[in-house]
């Protein structure tokens, strides 16, 4: 489904990421875990199309991910609608005047009719738990509030792939336990998920794979995500915490 083939991405002179060559197939769960800076976060752009590597390809679906196609309204319409991306800071993400517009923006993006966003958006309320929101300004919402419109305004589009960005940072052990019970439910029902984390606690039972990123901005590792994590050595010689 997803396929990077000798991947390298620079932010002027300084590498990010360098060689990488990754498959994940339709309905995985994968975590990204590595040391700050290793270069998750840039991956996790590329993979949708936010960033452009600057060696290598993309291969979405059989499909040559370039620039000039994403520089195409209405392939880039169909190509985010397919996978939806949860950036780690919510602020970055929430501009609507209500959590109902929040949701709603995407599906009307695409051009779905009103009946449709309505009910697109009162099914993702539903499912994030979050009904009495539909009033509420986004940025007076808590940091776990925030995560879950963020997230209900990407399933909105009812994308084949969901891609988050550190989803842990800023919410309590309650909304932590919400957000992985959560993603395991998504997985289930046939989403593939891919994930940066650290939080390795609160996500006991999600991922089945993991992705390490090393300081030098290669994976070194692909392997079972239990086995990466119960494996102290490695991730003590890592400096992955």
């Amino acid at each position: 489904m997803i396929e990077l083939k000798n991947i390298s991405f620079n932010y002027k002179n300084n590498a990010a990421l360098k060689d990488v060559n990754i498959l994940i197939r339709q309905g995985e769960c994968v975590a990204l875990v590595g040391p700050n800076g290793s270069g998750k976060s840039t991956f996790l752009k590329i993979l949708n199309g936010i960033l452009i590597p600057n060696e290598g390809e993309y291969i979405f679906n059989e499909e040559y991910i370039t620039s000039k196609k994403l520089e195409n309204s209405k392939f880039s319409k169909l190509f985010h609608k397919k996978i939806g991306f949860v950036f780690q800071n919510s602020d970055a993400q929430l501009f609507c005047s209500t959590v109902y517009e929040e949701i709603a923006f995407g599906p009307r993006q695409i051009g779905l009719k009103e009946e449709e966003v309505n009910k697109r958006v009162y099914d993702c309320m539903k499912l994030l738990q979050i009904e009495e929101l539909k009033h509420r300004e986004p940025y007076n919402l808590s940091g776990g509030e925030k995560k879950k419109v963020a997230i209900a305004s990407v399933l909105s589009l009812n994308p084949e792939v969901l891609v988050l960005d550190e989803p842990m940072n800023g919410i309590d052990p309650k909304g932590k336990k919400f957000l992985r019970d959560f993603l395991i439910k998504l997985n289930e029902s046939g989403k593939t998920i891919i994930c940066s984390t650290h939080d390795f606690e609160y996500v006991q039972g999600v991922f089945k794979r993991a992705l390490v990123f090393s300081e030098n901005h290669t994976i070194i590792r692909d392997d079972s995500f239990n086995k990466v994590i119960n494996d102290e050595l490695f991730l003590q010689q890592n400096n992955i915490k």
